[in-house]
């Protein structure tokens, strides 16, 4: 009641201290949770009351504030989207490494390197402690890349920052088998390489006749110098997600006017 007192009626001009103090003293009470310290509804009025107020954009408390409240969602990424889009944060280091490790958790290492890079190319503060998370994430990956070695002995060496699905060449040359009657080799790849049975035979292909080489020629995409793997960019949202709209939903007029 003294802390719903303060916010009704406070006068100052730090408005964050009160919602700060507030919400630690409601973590003291109740360190369990639970509905009894509504934690999560407070947290939801304080990023209301607050919201638009660019003077705590770079603010380490306002960025905790939000970072609490993202726990409580149901989808922080969206969260995390939201709030590098507005730029709340983005100078600060919490942001990137819980945004990373929120990534890492749902096995998405490629992203969640992107989201480190991005902090230090901002030389987010503080950058010692954004350097040290970077290098303990590397490690652990490349942990889980030397396990992953060692249960499978025949794959490749790429890591899991890297695509390791093989692709199929698009257009490609494909070298013929057999001298008097020529047969197209067959290459897999993907889904189609997991479903196939090694224990069954395979069927004998159909002969085919080479035909005469094109006199015009054909475009190849592989010979194509193009960029590499596309980098991360954070959906940038001018606004938090809103409901969809509902289908066949009649908006209201007059009663009288219908036919």
């Amino acid at each position: 009641r003294e802390f719903e007192a303060e916010i009704r009626f406070y006068s100052g001009d730090d408005p964050l201290d009160v919602w700060e103090r507030y919400i630690k003293w409601t973590e003291q009470a109740f360190p369990g949770g639970g509905k009894d310290g509504n934690l999560a509804a407070v947290l939801e009025r304080a990023v209301q009351a607050l919201h638009g107020q660019q003077r705590y954009y770079k603010d380490p408390r306002y960025l905790n504030l939000w970072l609490k409240f993202g726990d409580c969602c149901n989808e922080p990424l969206d969260l995390y989207s939201y709030l590098h889009g507005q730029e709340i944060g983005t100078t600060l280091a919490p942001l990137y490494i819980t945004w990373a490790e929120a990534l890492e958790a749902r096995g998405s290492f490629r992203k969640a390197d992107l989201i480190f890079q991005e902090g230090l190319q901002r030389k987010a503060e503080p950058l010692d402690k954004l350097q040290a998370h970077h290098k303990q994430f590397q490690a652990r990956v490349s942990r889980q890349t030397l396990l992953a070695l060692e249960e499978s002995p025949d794959g490749d060496n790429m890591g899991l920052l890297e695509i390791a699905e093989p692709q199929r060449s698009s257009l490609a040359d494909l070298k013929g088998r057999g001298k008097k009657k020529v047969r197209a080799p067959i290459s897999r790849v993907g889904d189609a390489v997991k479903v196939m049975n090694p224990n069954r035979s395979s069927q004998p292909q159909g002969s085919l006749q080479l035909p005469n080489a094109p006199s015009f020629a054909v475009f190849d995409e592989n010979s194509v110098s193009g960029p590499e793997i596309a980098t991360l960019t954070a959906q940038s949202w001018p606004a938090p997600p809103v409901p969809r709209a509902k289908e066949n939903e009649l908006s209201a007029g007059p009663w009288n006017s219908g036919r």
